[in-house]
């Protein structure tokens, strides 16, 4: 019970690292990097970063992936745990992650602090935030209730280097001490259903706490050995409900529980390392911002971290006074560029998208907004000329020339259509399929793409794509939505299985005109 005890009297702590007065950006094969601190500091944590997404890799058997920059997940370190609770809007945030095609983002506060699983610090917030990214992106035909969703990102969250520069994995998160300690508000019935959506904040840290407990017990347990594949398996593939497939998987669900109230009572825990020579990474690539990209970092941060119509105009306002100073800047541009259009200037973010790239042709942001820009304009002035739409989409294909693995080109292709009411054409549809591929763990685009294969009749994909986000603990009111396109999806191939199994018409009416 030595590690329980621990667990009991562990306090969460944060170390603030030295303030420091130049923002400088890191690149590895799988992040972006960027911090106001110094160079030694900002590589130790890239390095990090490339070390646990290589031991996830190793220990999971998943191969290597050859991302370009889009592909990549952005992170920024700010000052404090306050401010990212600011950029959150909610005070009881300490890090987290926003999954999107071409610019999925992560936000954590000072440095990679509270090593270990002792103390919630950075490093297992952006653990945790990560552990999903990749969940996402590895498996993303696969439905995961919340219990397993967080419970995988909370094993992997405590994850912790050793002195030798190996990584161990399976250490328990103490920070939930509370949780697991004080009785469970969430009967493990109601957790294997995959709650979600509104939990108080007890039940919500119960969910955390024995996701955990369960995700740890059922990998390292012998006799509960293929359970958890099984159970994912019998939702996903064979379509059963949670309940019944927690049933189907685990057998009496009160044994369960009952083993689990012993796994938590034993001394030691299970686990495994990664050695650290078969951590060895690319080195990183690092570089001071130059003075306009470091003026214009809190205008970005706030940008990515998502405005309304309320935040905009303050963002914009800010931008465009550091604009005003670096004319010339591609960066400082094209962050005036998103905020003038999240604003709603759409004039303004096309005259700053041409300055960028006039700066920087192959910024393939700027392309982007540009393309945005013009046809906010064009649907505001409702200009239909195809020789409008033409440049529009001209645009659009210097962007995807640009880097064909970007998946924003192709959104915006596929949009410069389906925007107008009208059914896009064969290359756009393949290319949103694509932008999917590329980028499944963005919801939105996900919803997209299932939309746009129920208007083909694939419905049978269409339903497996949104499956996945009706588990999803954050997806909120898109899960409510994919749940009622199922809905209908079920419905219409019902209804179509009815109609082919009854007697064929005596004469077969003629085809329909072609539209």
């Amino acid at each position: 019970m030595k590690w329980l005890v621990l667990l009991a009297s562990a306090l969460a702590s944060f170390i603030a690292g030295p303030a420091c007065a130049d923002w400088r950006v890191a690149e590895t094969a799988h992040f972006i990097v960027y911090a106001n601190a110094s160079e030694a500091a900002l590589r130790r944590n890239a390095e990090r970063l490339e070390k646990f997404d290589k031991a996830l890799r190793l220990s999971r058997g998943i191969p290597e992936s050859s991302l370009g920059k889009a592909g990549r997940v952005t992170v920024y370190f700010v000052s404090s745990e306050d401010r990212v609770a600011a950029l959150a809007g909610s005070a009881d945030v300490a890090g987290f992650y926003i999954p999107r095609a071409g610019a999925s983002v992560a936000f954590v506060p000072g440095d990679l602090s509270g090593d270990g699983p002792l103390a919630l610090g950075s490093q297992q917030v952006l653990q945790h935030e990560y552990a999903h990214h990749f969940m996402f992106t590895t498996w993303p035909d696969a439905a995961f209730p919340s219990w397993v969703s967080e419970g995988w990102a909370e094993f992997h969250a405590t994850a912790s280097f050793d002195r030798d520069g190996s990584m161990q994995f399976g250490g328990a998160p103490m920070y939930r001490a509370y949780g697991l300690l004080t009785g469970n508000p969430l009967p493990i019935q109601q957790i294997l259903a995959g709650a979600a959506g509104k939990l108080r904040a007890d039940q919500r840290d119960a969910l955390y706490g024995r996701g955990w407990a369960l995700v740890h017990y059922l990998t390292f347990e012998p006799s509960r050995k293929g359970q958890l594949s099984a159970y994912l398996d019998a939702i996903t593939k064979e379509r059963k409900s949670p309940e019944a497939a927690a049933v189907a998987a685990f057998g009496d669900l009160r044994a369960l529980n009952k083993e689990l109230e012993r796994f938590l009572q034993q001394p030691k825990i299970s686990g495994f390392r990664v050695r650290a020579e078969n951590l060895a990474i690319p080195p990183v690539t690092l570089r001071l911002l130059r003075p306009g990209e470091a003026a214009i970092m809190p205008v970005r941060i706030r940008s990515d971290a998502g405005v309304d119509e309320k935040t905009a105009p303050a963002v914009y306002a800010d931008a465009k006074k550091i604009a005003a100073r670096f004319p010339d800047d591609p960066e400082v541009q094209r962050a005036l560029a998103e905020a003038a259009y999240d604003a709603g200037d759409h004039a303004a973010a096309l005259a700053a998208a041409d300055r960028a790239i006039a700066a920087d042709p192959k910024l393939v942001e700027a392309h982007c907004y540009r393309a945005m820009a013009q046809m906010a304009i064009a649907e505001a002035a409702k200009d239909e000329k195809p020789e409008t739409w033409a440049e529009i989409r001209r645009t659009i294909g210097r962007a995807n020339r640009l880097d064909t693995e970007d998946p924003r080109p192709l959104i915006l292709f596929f949009r410069s259509y389906a925007e107008r009411r009208q059914w896009p054409p064969e290359i756009a549809r393949d290319g949103l399929m694509h932008a999917y591929e590329l980028a499944p763990q963005d919801r939105g685009l996900r919803m997209q793409a299932a939309d746009m294969l129920i208007g083909e009749k694939k419905l049978a994909t269409a339903r497996a794509m949104l499956l996945v986000l009706t588990y999803d603990p954050h997806a909120s009111g898109i899960g409510t939505a994919a749940s009622k396109m199922i809905d209908t999806i079920d419905a219409q191939m019902k209804a179509g299985a009815a109609s082919a199994s009854a007697p064929a018409p005596a004469t077969a009416p003629a085809p329909a005109p072609a539209k």
